[in-house]
C-alpha cells in the first residue's frame, strides 16, 4: 500500500509537469536555527552582565531567525531573504556579514531539470557567484502526513552532504566547550583571547535531515538546497536549523523573474568555502596580532 501510494503520487507529479507550462508559485519560509552553540560562549564570563548578554543576543537574532522567498516554477526556483531595515543599535556592517556567512543575503537558484545551482555570496565587499551541480539527495519515504497549514504533508528523511558555505552548519569540536569553560573559570583572558576559533569548530561531512512535502503541489522544489521529492517542501530540519513554510501563494497575479544568476566571480562551492576559511582565519589572526583593526584585499587564494 505505500508503494501504490508513491506510484500515484509520481504519476500525477509528472502528469503536472508536463501541463503546467505557465505554473509560477511563491513560498515564504521563516528560518530558525538555534542559538545555544553561540551563547554558550558567553556563560562563565565575567565581564559580561545579564544586560550586556541579553543586548548581544538580541543583536544576534537576525542572523538566527530569517524569512525567506521562494519563487519557482515547473524547472527553477530562486530562493532569497527577505530584506528588512536595521533596527537602530544593530550592529551594522559586521552583523550584516556575519549574516552572509550563516546563509542569509544574495540569491538561491536552483535549476532541478538542468541539476546545477547558482548562489550569490558577498565577503568583505567581495561579490562571487557559486555555479556548481545540484547536490543528490536520496530520499527515504516514511509512512507519516501531517497537515502544514491547509495542505497534507508527507514525510522524508535523507542523509544529506552539509553545505560548507554556511558557517551555520559548524559545530564545536569535541572537548571545545570544556577547553573554553576551564579557561574563563581559570581567569585566562588572554589565552582565552587568542584562543584559534577555527581550532575549536569543525564541519561535519554530513547531516540527517527530515522533510515534511506536499504532492498538493507536485513541484521539485524547497528552500535551499532541498528538491528531489513528488512535492512542494513545507519543512524541513536539520536537528539544529529548522525552515517553515508560512505563505503560499500559487499563480500570482505579478510573476517573478527566475532566471540564472550572473553577479561575481565564478567558483565551485568548494573553492568558496575554501576562501571563506581563510578569510576567516585572517580575522582571527588580525584580532590577535598587535596590529589590530583592518583587512586585507579579497582574492582568490
Amino acid at each position: 500500500m505505500k508503494n501504490f501510494t508513491f506510484y500515484v503520487i509520481t504519476l500525477l507529479f509528472s502528469v503536472f509537469v508536463s501541463n503546467a507550462q505557465e505554473f509560477q508559485g511563491e513560498a515564504v519560509y521563516e528560518s530558525k536555527t538555534s542559538m545555544e552553540d553561540a551563547t554558550k560562549q558567553l556563560d562563565g564570563n565575567k565581564d559580561i552582565t545579564p544586560e550586556m548578554r541579553k543586548m548581544i543576543e538580541e543583536r544576534m537574532r537576525p542572523m538566527f531567525e530569517k524569512t525567506f522567498i521562494l519563487h519557482f516554477d515547473k524547472t527553477a526556483s530562486v530562493y532569497e531573504e527577505e530584506q528588512k531595515l536595521d533596527a537602530p543599535g544593530q550592529g551594522g556592517g559586521m552583523f550584516k556579514m556575519m549574516s552572509s556567512m550563516m546563509g542569509g543575503g544574495g540569491k538561491h537558484y536552483k535549476n532541478i531539470k538542468d541539476k546545477r545551482i547558482l548562489m550569490e555570496k558577498d565577503i568583505f565587499g567581495k561579490e562571487f557567484l557559486i555555479d556548481d551541480s545540484l547536490p543528490a539527495i536520496k530520499w527515504k519515504m516514511v509512512n507519516e502526513t501531517k497537515k502544514i497549514g491547509n495542505y497534507t504533508c508527507f514525510k522524508a528523511t535523507a542523509n544529506m552532504p552539509v553545505d560548507k558555505t554556511n558557517l551555520m552548519n559548524m559545530r564545536p569540536k569535541k572537548g571545545a566547550e570544556e577547553k573554553i569553560k576551564k579557561l574563563q573559570e581559570e581567569g585566562k583572558e588572554e589565552e582565552l583571547r587568542k584562543t584559534n576559533f577555527m581550532d575549536m569548530v569543525e564541519m561535519p561531512e554530513a547531516v540527517e535531515i527530515t522533510a515534511w512535502y506536499t504532492p498538493e503541489i507536485p513541484i521539485s522544489q524547497g528552500p535551499g538546497n532541498y528538491w528531489g521529492l513528488p512535492g512542494l517542501i513545507l519543512e524541513v530540519s536539520d536537528g539544529k536549523t529548522m525552515i517553515l513554510c508560512s505563505k503560499i501563494v500559487l499563480n500570482p497575479k505579478d510573476k517573478a523573474e527566475i532566471k540564472e544568476l550572473k553577479k561575481g566571480e565564478k567558483v565551485t562551492q568548494e573553492e568558496f568555502a575554501e576562501i571563506l576559511m581563510k578569510k576567516i582565519q585572517e580575522m582571527q589572526e588580525m584580532r590577535g596580532g598587535p596590529r589590530g583593526g583592518g583587512h586585507r584585499g579579497m582574492g582568490r587564494p
